[in-house]
């Protein structure tokens, strides 16, 4: 008598449906509000306006791709309006202007994004060796970046005459101004490092687990200096762009910045407590602000209400993300 065993046949690994799903809801969420709106205003769907929701989705597309970073990690950033305000000031003392005899042009703009840099690295080493949370550290940084605006404002605006920095606002390829496409080739480099540097897969798994990544070897303070550091070269990027449209050095170039882009971040999908979301997460949470800021224009609702609808957007997005992550043990950040 023969006796057969038979072996069930090991089970395929099921694709994880939930978080499919939850990748698609900012990109759906988004065709969902450009349809409404479009539907609701003929002048929303207007070529015209569409190029308009591009351009000014730019400096904010670029703010948000440098906060994204730090976001992934679990830690905050509430610099970037500091950092933006000096390295505006930055560059528009030393390119041409009414104040001085500098005309440093492409340089300047290496320079001021050097100091946004700076600033992100005196965050990073805050956090790392004085053990200041993000929170206070980049809330602080912010501040003496205000100051240190403010002292080169020196109560005299600074107009530049720079020709080329002025025509990043001015001048247009395809239908966009070079702002755009600046903004479009930040989120492609934001998207690299993300993708395929040791920096980008370990801002990942410092918010995923930093236990065990320092448990693995690997120490990750150094890396968490180079994320704030990457930041605040965003950020300065953003207050040159915002120097550009302005034609004029402002201390507050970044106001209001650092708020929406940590809304965009969120409702692209991108968790406050890490591990989740990137660069494209993001750029799509941007798009959703800008849409919907612009649409709500568009069919006449009150500006003070604009302020009170996003922030009960980003209010339900953080909800909504952190349903299913209530039970993950997190490193305080």
């Amino acid at each position: 008598m023969t006796l057969t065993t038979r072996v069930a046949p090991a089970s395929r690994p099921q694709p994880r449906r939930a978080m499919s799903w939850r990748d698609a809801g900012p990109p759906a969420a988004l065709v969902v509000i450009f349809v409404v709106f479009a539907a609701l205003s003929s002048q929303f769907r207007s070529i015209d306006n569409v190029q308009n929701i591009m351009d000014a989705a730019a400096v904010l597309a670029v703010v948000t791709c440098g906060i994204t970073f730090v976001l992934m990690m679990g830690s905050i950033d509430l610099s970037a309006a500091g950092v933006m305000g000096a390295s505006a000031l930055t560059v528009s003392l030393l390119v041409a202007n009414n104040r001085n005899d500098n005309d440093l042009g492409i340089l300047a703009i290496g320079v001021a994004v050097l100091v946004g840099a700076g600033f992100g690295c005196v965050s990073g080493l805050a956090l790392v060796f004085l053990k200041v949370p993000s929170f206070m550290a980049t809330l602080g940084v912010s501040a003496v970046g205000l100051g240190v605006a403010t002292l080169m404002f020196a109560g005299v605006q600074p107009n530049i005459s720079d020709a080329m920095l002025k025509s990043w606002a001015i001048e247009r390829f395809l239908g966009f101004s070079h702002l755009t496409w600046i903004a479009a080739a930040c989120l492609v480099v934001g998207w690299l490092i993300q993708r395929y540097t040791r920096l980008g897969r370990y801002a990942f798994a410092i918010g995923g687990a930093e236990e065990v990544l320092t448990l693995s070897g690997v120490r990750v303070q150094p890396y968490k200096i180079a994320v704030f550091t990457l930041a605040g070269a965003f950020y300065g990027l953003g207050g040159v762009m915002v120097t550009s449209q302005l034609g004029a050095g402002l201390v507050q170039a970044g106001d209001g910045y650092d708020f929406s882009a940590i809304t965009a971040a969120v409702v692209g999908g991108t968790l406050l407590t890490g591990g989740r979301g990137g660069v494209l997460h993001s750029a799509v949470g941007v798009l959703l602000v800008v849409v919907l800021t612009n649409g709500l224009v568009q069919v006449g609702v009150s500006p003070y209400w604009q302020g009170g609808v996003q922030g009960l957007i980003v209010v339900a997005a953080v909800a909504a993300a952190v349903i299913p992550q209530r039970r993950r043990n997190q490193v305080v950040k």
